[in-house]
């Protein structure tokens, strides 16, 4: 093998994301070394790495179990922590601390039942499914002595020889080793991450000094993009409010100056005072109610089909129903009853989360779409009510239906409690008016909301593109 040459580069030739360095106080001047000899590691997607480091399968250098066979019907709130595959992959990231995330539990009798599940520090947790290719891999790292177990749908890997865990959990987030796991895994609409997938992956090992260095330097660069990366995600939230703030203001005070305006008590706690020539009126007297429930689920969606396919683990993800949502079914689901048209509102009736009861989504399509369940649809009399407008009051008085949330686990509202909820009712001409207004007016905010979350996903790249070359040993840091 040909020797390589030791060699220095400045950071911005390692990455061409120098303004995120800057942004996280690294500065693209910083001199980056290389290893003065690599090898071929035989391992696709990996490529040289230092003469003197290690590849070794998965299997040699872990343990495997399975967690807990138990579902949602088995968590509370009290008992023993328990992480499953939906936690892995929405909330915790690749280090899971009990004393900053809020688990479910399980009873205390599966400790006398099913130790095998319970997990100990530095043990990792992969999700043995995932919806999407990108999420394959997926996991977190027990950091902590707490007592947790690792629930359903997991793999448990527990290292079975000297190594430091960090160092693993940077190995298990960089794609040089998630692209092996991509390349194995099967399924079309749910990919499935066994054990055997797992065992045949391979591991690349330094020096044990070698790992730890490596570890600290990418735990505290890692950090400082995580920091910035959060205050970004607390202004698109700053943003979201000033658009919240907007179409409250627009939907009880009408648009431009109000000076002069007469207005009066809606007597409605929420709406508060209305230009005088406004109504108060039911939503269930200026709209019908559909309830969702047409059959097909997540697993039966089409890229193209006869109708759109509002199932409600798609629909509560957008805002609007557009043309970039495709997502289909065919005639064997069709129902009359469940058909939904151009300017409905949809609205979810069922979450695990109490946040995410009641949010909507405006339906902005000229084909028609089928109503999936845990949903309902407002469909507006159209001599009463402007869609659009429908659209924008939902963004508010969704919070009044969470007061309805009945449920643990998993909360819900019914059409009972919807019938029971009021809305501001200017002319129609006036909710036209008001509803191009606020679509106007958002739009600046959307896009400044669009900006941060480029800035995000740039981000998130120079994080992944950092830990792959550290970690890799394509950059030397110690």
């Amino acid at each position: 093998m040909e020797k390589a040459e030791n060699k220095t580069k400045s950071s911005s030739e390692v990455t061409n994301h120098s303004q995120s360095e800057v942004e996280i106080g690294l500065s693209s001047g910083v001199e980056i070394q290389q290893y003065p000899n690599y090898k071929p590691s035989g391992v696709t997607w990996l490529g040289e790495i230092p003469e003197h480091w290690g590849v070794k399968k998965f299997k040699f250098v872990l343990n495997q179990s399975k967690g807990l066979t138990i579902t949602k019907h088995n968590l509370g709130n009290e008992g023993v922590c328990c992480v499953n595959y939906g936690e892995i992959h929405s909330k915790y990231g690749f280090e899971l601390d009990i004393t900053k995330h809020k688990l479910k539990c399980v009873n205390k009798e599966y400790l006398k039942t099913d130790s095998n599940s319970l997990l100990n520090k530095g043990d990792f947790v992969f999700a043995d499914t995932s919806e999407d290719i990108e999420g394959s891999g997926n996991f977190t790292h027990l950091k902590s002595s707490d007592k947790i177990f690792a629930g359903y749908h997991t793999v448990i890997a527990r290292p079975k020889i000297e190594i430091e865990s960090l160092f693993l959990a940077f190995v298990f987030d960089s794609t040089s080793f998630r692209n092996q796991i991509r390349k194995k895994v099967k399924g079309v609409k749910v990919y499935s991450i066994t054990q055997s997938v797992l065992k045949e992956t391979n591991i690349w090992i330094p020096l044990l000094q070698e790992q730890i260095a490596i570890a600290h330097f990418l735990d505290d660069k890692t950090t400082k993009i995580d920091e910035a990366i959060a205050i970004k995600e607390q202004q698109i939230n700053l943003l979201k409010e000033r658009k919240q703030i907007l179409i409250h203001k627009a939907v009880t005070r009408g648009v431009g100056s109000s000076s002069g305006v007469e207005m009066k008590d809606s007597g409605v706690e929420w709406i508060g005072k209305i230009p005088a020539h406004w109504e108060v009126k039911k939503l269930f007297g200026i709209c019908d109610f559909v309830r969702g429930n047409s059959p097909f689920s997540k697993d039966e969606l089409l890229s193209t089909g006869d109708y759109v396919a509002l199932q409600y683990g798609k629909t509560y993800k957008v805002d609007e129903i557009d043309d970039k949502y495709n997502f289909y079914v065919n005639d064997e689901f069709y129902k009359e009853s469940q058909i939904v048209n151009f300017g409905d509102t949809i609205l979810v009736s069922t979450s695990e989360t109490i946040e995410d009861l009641g949010h909507s989504a405006y339906y902005n399509r000229s084909d028609l779409g089928l109503l999936g369940g845990e949903q309902m649809v407002l469909k507006p009399k159209k001599e009463k009510l402007d869609g659009h407008y429908l659209y924008f009051i939902s963004k508010i008085f969704s919070k009044e239906l969470r007061k309805y949330a009945t449920g643990i686990k998993v909360f819900r509202f019914n059409v009972n409690n919807l019938k029971t909820i009021y809305a501001s009712v200017p002319p129609l001409s006036e909710q036209k008016e008001i509803s191009a207004y606020i679509e106007t007016a958002s739009k600046k905010i959307e896009t400044a909301i669009g900006l941060k979350q480029q800035e995000i996903a740039k981000l998130k790249e120079y994080k992944s593109s950092i830990i792959n070359s550290v970690v890799t040993g394509k950059v030397k840091v110690c």
